[in-house]
């Protein structure tokens, strides 16, 4: 690789890993803390931001204060849009949450992370919460460790008090036609409900409904 196209990768990744700093919970930014966050030189920053602003990606509010851009919204839907899975899939998530009484998520991996595409909240008040898009380390919870199976397929994973304490999980792999791993099918709740008998039960109803929506297929409108 080229000097100048090595920069290039650089400068886009810095600003990449500007915009992963933009959470709920930190939705504006003055320009010295975002540069102390970021690590980056100051002018580095407003070059950055700059830039993000010329495509819409980041908004300079009038009190100087840095937010996500409008140009944001479109890619937002677009994202909505590309991984609503189908509603037969849908189907089976609602019935699984409906049979376990706990929440169902399917998570892909993405890189060095596996993110939430869809989730069917449990029936029960004490449940686990968590959103569509949220983030968690490979081999975290049982998800991750299907997901973090390099050979493919994998089988059934158990976890207890991961990714934080007190929640437990048991996901099964989501395969495509020819067999190579495409998600993982998590059910999810307090690890009080999640004994020996019932990790059981979980058990043989996720490997059922991971096997149709295998057979169904995760194809999304973005195809």
């Amino acid at each position: 690789m080229k000097a100048d196209e090595d920069g290039s990768v650089r400068s886009v990744l810095r600003a990449f890993d500007l915009l992963a700093l933009f959470t709920e919970h930190r939705r504006t930014w003055a320009v010295k803390d975002l540069t102390a966050a970021s690590g980056l030189a100051k002018t580095t920053v407003l070059r950055l931001v700059a830039t993000c602003e010329q495509r819409g990606l980041l908004w300079t509010r009038p009190d100087g204060r840095i937010t996500v851009g409008p140009g944001m919204l479109r890619w937002a839907q677009l994202a909505n849009t590309a991984w609503q899975l189908p509603e037969p899939v849908r189907q089976v998530l609602r019935e699984l949450a409906q049979e376990c009484r706990e929440t169902v998520n399917v998570y892909v991996r993405s890189t060095s992370v596996l993110v939430c595409v869809a989730q069917q909240e449990g029936p029960l008040a004490i449940r686990h919460v968590g959103r569509v898009g949220d983030e968690l380390p490979l081999g975290s919870g049982a998800a991750g460790r299907v997901l973090d199976n390099a050979g493919g397929t994998g089988g059934t994973a158990v976890s207890h008090g991961e990714p934080e304490p007190g929640a437990s999980s048991v996901a099964a792999p989501v395969l495509d036609g020819d067999g190579r791993l495409l998600a993982a099918l998590a059910i999810t709740g307090p690890s009080s409900r999640f004994g020996p008998g019932e990790v059981a039960a979980f058990t043989e109803a996720l490997t059922a409904a991971s096997m149709r929506i295998s057979q169904i297929g995760l194809a999304t409108r973005a195809e």
